[in-house]
């Protein structure tokens, strides 16, 4: 292993799980050809992920041997430094939300970043650019609902809020009502038409 592999194997070494290392950050060990061609070479001998084209992820070590960072780490860092909304995709929501014993097979999260596919061993997880009105309430289960509904679409989304509203909680309403003006009109019709229900 060159000297330039260790350096950068020693200035990753204490990045939280699941933070992308790229050569832009360590242009101060060398010059990017060779930071570059470094990064590639740790790739291939399994010291470093190739999560997609010029970004890396270290491998997790413990005691069972060595993984690759989870799914909800990679998210999460990439959140914290690009700054982009990330959030389930409308299918998850909706099996999370009891709608569908569907479980997804692929791995697809709606983004306000690029669209994107990034490599996770051997997991492959979608980051899909959406409209901002499908991340709304992006942290909150009324985001969820959002979702799901956009996902159901909008001949069976009326019939489906219906279902779900049995559930909601006052704040929860509001919640979505207050969001409603940002929804397509098929969605924020009905929305805008729940009833706050005595609980």
């Amino acid at each position: 292993m060159t000297h330039l592999s260790t350096r950068i194997l020693e200035a990753t070494k204490e990045l939280p799980e699941g933070a992308p290392i790229a050569a832009k950050a360590l242009l101060h060990l060398g010059k990017r050809a060779a930071v570059d061609q470094a990064l590639s070479r740790l790739a291939e001998r399994g010291r470093l992920l190739r999560a997609r084209r010029g970004i890396y992820l270290r491998p997790v070590e413990s005691r069972f041997g060595i993984r690759a960072p989870s799914v909800e780490k990679v998210l999460e860092e990439t959140k914290v430094r690009s700054g982009e909304t990330i959030v389930s995709s409308g299918a998850a929501a909706a099996n999370h939300l009891g709608l569908t014993t569907q479980v997804p097979v692929r791995q697809v999260y709606p983004t306000s970043g690029p669209s994107r596919r990034l490599r996770l061993g051997k997991q492959v997880v979608e980051l899909k650019h959406a409209p901002r009105w499908q991340l709304a309430l992006a942290n909150r289960r009324t985001g969820e609902i959002v979702r799901a509904l956009a996902w159901v679409g909008p001949e069976t989304a009326e019939r489906t809020l219906r279902s779900v509203s049995q559930k909601l909680t006052p704040t929860e309403v509001k919640e979505l009502k207050s969001a409603a003006s940002s929804f397509p009109t098929w969605l924020a019709k009905p929305i805008s038409e729940l009833r706050r229900i005595d609980f």
